[in-house]
């Protein structure tokens, strides 16, 4: 199972899993013992350069276009690969700042992950 979250919303011990952090940035004001984060891949976490381009006023559907093919990367897919294992023995759980981590790169990540 993956499930997206924000990452300022509480850890839950018994449904999260393992916590992976899938922004590029560390989240502001977030103590990183308070935010239980057991994984950072910035393999699998948009560029500086997508993002700076989506924020200045870029389409979400190019965004993810432009994203999947960030992911295309040999050490993107080696760390997909490896997520992807986490996720098949237990609960994985893609942590964003976003305010809506439905519509977010997490989303795209977690269907390419399976989820």
């Amino acid at each position: 199972m993956i499930r997206i979250r924000r990452i300022y919303d509480p850890p839950e011990p018994g449904a999260d899993g393992v916590r992976v952090l899938v922004d590029r940035l560390w989240p502001r004001g977030l103590a990183k013992e308070a935010a239980a984060v057991d994984e950072w891949p910035r393999a699998v976490t948009p560029s500086t350069e997508l993002r700076k381009w989506f924020h200045g006023g870029g389409s979400a559907v190019e965004f993810r276009r432009r994203y999947e093919a960030e992911l295309a990367e040999p050490s993107a897919v080696a760390e997909l690969d490896r997520l992807r294992s986490l996720a098949a023995v237990g609960p994985l759980t893609l942590l964003t700042s976003v305010k809506d981590p439905a519509s977010s790169h997490a989303a795209v990540l977690a269907e390419l992950l399976g989820g």
